[in-house]
């Protein structure tokens, strides 16, 4: 299979030094892209800023902001018979990108934010026959309801659900999978690259 994988976070800027982002390391999107790999898979690895060596024989393109992965994404995305979002793309970015430093001056500012591409609803609206489109989905609360919600407001074929303490900037996690078919599968707290493995053999089986 031509898989399409994304991985770690976007960085929104705001000025030359300063940018809002999250806490994604982009461990498991890796993983997931290495597994694929050893699978004999074609693999197209699309990662935001992450500090991880790129994965062997992997077509990798790295990316800053959430318009870049966009971009990237919706290059690759027509060749693709399977595409794995892992990454945790920034929602919002600030309205206005200033060309100079912002000096430290009294009181408080404001920062005006807008919304960035939903890039997996758009996939979602777009996907060809046949294509396999996972999402993730990283909640504080309400794990499998705001997971299965996600998943049927934005046309996937399985999402991979998990709490933010259990999978955010760590070497393990773990996940549930839930299938557009009614499937429900627990893979428990395990190292990323076991957890990888089992995600792709769950979403890539006939």
């Amino acid at each position: 299979m031509k898989i399409l994988i994304t991985a770690g976070p976007t960085r929104e800027r705001i000025d030359p030094v300063r940018f809002i982002s999250n806490r994604s390391s982009g461990r498991m999107g890796y993983a997931i892209a290495a597994a694929a790999q050893r699978a004999g898979h074609t693999v197209t690895l699309v990662s935001g800023p992450v500090a991880l060596p790129p994965v062997s024989g992997v077509e990798m393109v790295n990316v800053e902001s959430a318009a870049e992965m966009a971009q990237a994404v919706h290059k690759h995305a027509p060749q693709a018979d399977m595409i794995i979002m892992a990454a945790a793309v920034a929602d919002y970015r600030p309205a206005k990108l200033h060309d100079e430093k912002m000096k430290k001056s009294p009181g408080n500012i404001f920062l005006e934010l807008e919304r960035t591409e939903d890039i997996l609803a758009s996939l979602g609206q777009n996907k060809r026959p046949g294509q396999i489109l996972v999402g993730f989905a990283a909640e504080t609360s309400n794990l499998e309801a705001s997971a299965l919600g996600k998943m049927q407001r934005k046309n996937l074929d399985w999402i991979a659900a998990n709490l933010v303490s259990d999978g955010f900037d760590t070497e393990t996690n773990r996940l549930i999978l839930l299938s557009a078919a009614g499937e429900r599968i627990e893979l428990p707290t395990d190292r990323k690259d076991v957890i990888a493995a089992e995600l792709l053999k769950n979403v890539t089986r006939a």
